[in-house]
């Protein structure tokens, strides 16, 4: 039998001709794999065909959309990561899944190797291949643009001469990947940083300068996950799918950012996340409501910690495993009800209620009957500044 490789598989161009390119320069029989992480678009039995026409020896095809939400979305939401406080890490939360994926169908085939479309400039080269090499550290990973020369001018030239069914179209100016956490767009005139967003970039959201009537929605946590929204129980997956919709309308989600790469430059990045944002921003106004005020603190500098290492594809690694286990145990009393008004863009927590809200009225009021006893605070501020207080005296007394 010969060697194959198992190959990430889009139904796009670049991999339809990476299948006989890689057959050709290394000999294997390449296993096609397209895995649905809610990106839409065509058929996954279309892609699936279409592998097989371009010369795959099996085409698997894995619905993955609940997994995405169940495994990688909802450790995301809970540790509300945002990589450079902006970023949603829409890209970066799928490729570590594929890569699961890529690992297994490897191993269930006999393959030795594995495969995947990026060049040799981006993060996802980074997140694929270390990924495969923590779970399955006998395969090797192969990148046909990146390691065989394969050009976009080349595969055109290729598809053409071997009569393979891709339908070619005018370029498109910009490099899009999406899935149902968000939308990444880039190159084409966003390369210039000093141009402005149009329009035509835009699918998840619709035009924020559009004036239409708020709308108020009220999300339900258990333990830091969204179980219903306006009472109606839903899934993970329905809660992103229902928020995309709702907060999308209204333009919530669009992100425009200079962004520093895991390989060392810089890039402009426009993403539109119109449920990723409107969950972390509830999400973690609940967190404000329910978790204690040191905890709190800390955990938001574990958060960018969390995003950085699943940037940078380290998302198997055994930092952000540990972290994991500190967020889970975070999110034991974040459940209640948050609601947010979306509008103009903007997706505004004005209601928050919990069981186990630490918020007490009774100690927060400035009216009559408050059981905060305000005379305790004068000796605490005396305690509390004596350190600064020792120290700015002896500073005095060295002129």
């Amino acid at each position: 039998m010969a060697e194959r490789v198992v190959l990430a598989y889009s139904g796009g161009l670049d991999t339809s001709v990476g299948i006989g390119w890689l057959r050709d320069a290394t000999g294997k029989e390449v296993v096609a794999l397209a895995v649905d992480v809610g990106q839409g678009g065509e058929s996954m039995d279309d892609i699936r065909q279409r592998a097989l026409d371009c010369g795959a020896v099996e085409s698997v095809v894995v619905d993955a959309k609940e997994e995405f939400a169940n495994d990688f979305l909802m450790p995301a939401l809970k540790a509300n990561a945002l990589y450079q406080k902006r970023y949603p890490l829409v890209s970066a939360l799928s490729r570590p899944l594929i890569a699961r994926h890529l690992a297994r169908v490897a191993r269930e085939l006999g393959a030795d190797s594995v495969a995947h479309g990026c060049t040799g400039k981006g993060n996802d080269q980074v997140r694929f291949e270390a990924a495969v090499a923590a779970l399955a550290p006998e395969l090797t990973s192969i990148a046909p643009v990146r390691d065989l020369a394969l050009t976009r001018d080349k595969a055109i030239v290729y598809a053409e001469e071997h009569g393979l069914p891709i339908k070619q179209s005018k370029k498109n100016p910009y490099s899009i990947d999406k899935n149902v956490w968000g939308r990444a767009v880039e190159t084409g005139f966003l390369e210039d940083p000093w141009n402005a967003p149009i329009e035509d970039l835009y699918e998840y959201t619709q035009d924020p300068a559009d004036p239409k009537p708020a709308d108020e929605v009220t999300i339900t946590f258990q333990a830091g996950v969204p179980v219903a929204i306006d009472g109606t129980a839903v899934t993970p997956l329905e809660a992103v799918q229902r928020l995309n919709g709702l907060a999308g309308r209204h333009g919530v989600g669009r992100i425009d950012i200079v962004e520093d790469r895991l390989v060392g430059i810089k890039s402009r990045e426009v993403y539109e996340a119109p449920a990723a944002l409107a969950l972390i921003a509830a999400h973690e106004e609940l967190e404000n409501l329910t978790m204690e005020r040191d905890l709190n603190r800390f955990k938001r500098g574990v958060e960018a910690t969390w995003a950085e290492l699943v940037y940078d594809g380290l998302w198997f690694s055994a930092l952000k495993r540990s972290l994991d286990v500190f967020v889970d145990d975070t999110q034991r009393h974040v459940s209640g009800d948050i609601r947010l008004t979306l509008q103009g863009g903007r997706a505004v927590v004005t209601g928050r209620r919990s069981e186990e809200s630490l918020y007490d009225f009774d100690l927060a009021t400035y009216d009559t009957g408050d059981t905060f006893d305000q005379s305790l605070s004068k000796g605490f501020i005396e305690l509390w500044s004596l350190p600064s207080k020792i120290s700015a005296r002896r500073d005095l007394a060295h002129g």
